[in-house]
């Protein structure tokens, strides 16, 4: 008996219909006593996985709201940001003093936006990721 490498077994079934190819999965399972149905969901449930990890990415529902500038305004930036976060007046200035900082991290758009409209009116420079 020759044996045939995965590759020319792979060509062997490529050339084969699908006809052909059910039949040669029952004789196989037949033959070694085993079935392929087990290995389905598992291959499908994993196509799912990768589905559902592709809208999560397209649909991002989480934004960063970075501080790129303070602008001429700094302490009404300061302000704001103090306003936005729970931060001190020391932590405030320095995170202002030391942009690009970000000012919210994983916040829903709708915040993010409202954030990035207060730090902007103030004069600052923003960035939503």
């Amino acid at each position: 008996m020759v044996a045939l490498t995965q590759d020319e077994l792979l060509a062997e079934f490529e050339g084969m219909t699908l006809i052909q190819l059910s039949e040669f999965v029952k004789a196989f399972e037949e033959k070694f006593d085993v079935t392929a149905a087990a290995a389905a969901p598992v291959v499908m449930a994993g196509g799912a996985a990768g589905g559902a990890a592709a809208e999560a990415v397209e649909e991002k529902d989480e934004f960063d709201v970075i501080l790129t500038g303070a602008g001429e305004k700094k302490i009404q930036v300061i302000k704001v940001v103090r306003e936005l976060t729970s931060l001190g007046l020391k932590e405030a200035k320095d995170l202002v003093d030391g942009t690009p900082k970000p000012v919210l991290e994983k916040v829903n758009k709708e915040a993010a936006d409202k954030a990035a409209e207060s730090l902007k009116a103030a004069g600052a420079s923003v960035e939503v990721k």
